[in-house]
């Protein structure tokens, strides 16, 4: 009898971990942690590390650090810390929950650490923003790294000022040491070239894309066409985009932000209404894009305000970021009290670039109440920067104003706010 209960309970184990898979695969972690405490309450045989590993994770994806702990103790208790994948799930669910040095504390004291435990830790570094920490443990690295831990690296490093210099460095590292690169390595590059605008990597990432294949991926393909228009190449952009088998609503959009960059309006608008036509539903990323384009060009405020008003036909709900354009739209064309009503009639949170816009609205068409008005608008929401008050100040000296210019400066000074020091740089090809 003791024996049949013994197999039953092991078939209701396995029957439970497959449950608890599937809802962790399926992002359903509230369901995978109700199901781990009928586990521990019913089962009468001792949990495995696999078990474990899963729960850590749905702790982690829905901030559940006090429980995250609880099975920590548990994992103690059944010697499973030196297991890989329990200590990567023990380390993610530290750096996520609690905090960094909770997470490197845990690191330091696991006993055996393989590649996957490492990249656990640097990915926390890279997600916290500590890059610097995360280049010293890759440094450190007592292991093989493999391809996930180059493309950590390289996607921590290419948000850096120098990012694309620091991401190519570690590129050429992988490459040399016999990793391929693979989807996740191209965009990280993309990404850091984008930044500084380098034509011939961008090209170098193009012809490997299509030299191994990659290039049949939507997410790749969308990026190069983005990458190769910051750059100007818009002929390329739009070679990349048309050899799409599939334009997909990344793709469509990433070529209307393409032409809005370089002020092509008109061209932005062929596009947009070229993906109407192809039956694709423009998202609030095409619809930014649009916007910006309208921005970027003179005299198109009412086109604005027509694919603002055309938003809600798609069921798009504007953000700050779509408010903010509409507002530089309509201050750049001199139509400021229009500007000014959308700022006070804004149902989400209005942010310092719609006060900026019109701020700068103001200057060129000098506005001085309006001025006045964003400029204490920004003073409270970024009462640090100091490029308000040296707009707000030009503004005073342009209209003879100053008395009033000094008095910003006064302003400055009392508040410890400096003017930045100008400075400029290049890639050379």
């Amino acid at each position: 009898m003791g024996s049949y209960n013994t197999i039953s309970n092991f078939q209701r184990l396995l029957s439970f971990t497959k449950q608890l898979t599937s809802h962790v695969n399926q992002g359903s972690h509230d369901k995978a942690l109700t199901l781990f405490h009928h586990m521990q309450a019913s089962l009468a045989l001792p949990l495995d590390a696999h078990v474990f590993s899963l729960v850590l994770k749905s702790c982690s994806a829905v901030r559940r650090p006090q429980l995250g702990a609880a099975v920590h103790a548990h994992v103690t208790k059944s010697s499973f810390v030196s297991n890989p994948f329990v200590a990567c799930a023990l380390v993610d669910m530290y750096g996520k929950c609690v905090s960094l040095w909770a997470a490197r504390h845990l690191f330091d004291e696991i006993p055996h650490r393989n590649v996957v435990v490492w990249n656990a830790m640097i990915s926390v570094c890279t997600r916290n923003g500590d890059i610097a920490e995360a280049l010293r443990l890759f440094e450190a690295m007592d292991v093989e790294p493999d391809v996930s831990t180059y493309n950590t690296i390289i996607t921590g490093t290419s948000g850096m000022d120098d990012g694309l210099f620091r991401a190519v460095e570690v590129y050429r590292k992988m490459y040399e040491r016999g990793w391929k690169p693979d989807l996740i390595t191209l965009l990280a590059l993309l990404r850091a070239c984008v930044g500084v605008a380098a034509f011939r990597f961008i090209k170098e990432i193009h012809g490997y894309d299509v030299r191994n294949g990659i290039d049949s991926h939507s997410q790749l393909s969308s990026g190069l066409v983005e990458a190769y228009g910051r750059c100007g190449c818009l002929k390329n952009a739009h070679s990349v985009f048309r050899g799409l088998k599939e334009k997909d609503v990344v793709a469509w959009s990433s070529l209307v932000s393409v032409y809005a960059v370089h002020g092509e309006a008109r061209a932005a608008f062929d596009v947009f209404r070229e993906m109407e036509s192809a039956k694709v539903e423009p998202d609030e990323i095409t619809f930014l894009a649009v916007l910006k384009a309208c921005s970027h060009a003179e005299g198109l405020a009412d086109e604005a305000l027509s694919y603002f008003d055309c938003m809600r036909n798609y069921g798009v709900q504007p953000n700050s970021d779509h408010y903010s354009c509409l507002v530089d739209v309509l201050s750049r064309a001199g139509r400021l009290c229009e500007a000014y009503e959308v700022i006070r009639k804004m149902p989400v949170r209005v942010t310092a670039r719609a006060w900026g816009a019109l701020l700068s609205g103001c200057r060129t068409h000098g506005n001085l109440e309006l001025a006045e008005i964003a400029g204490k608008a920004l003073s409270e929401l970024e009462p640090d920067n100091p490029s308000h008050y040296l707009l707000l100040s030009t503004i005073y000296v342009s209209l003879g104003r100053h008395d009033e210019a000094q008095r910003m400066r006064r302003e400055m000074r009392q508040k410890g706010v400096k003017a930045p020091v100008g400075s400029s740089w290049m890639v050379q090809e």
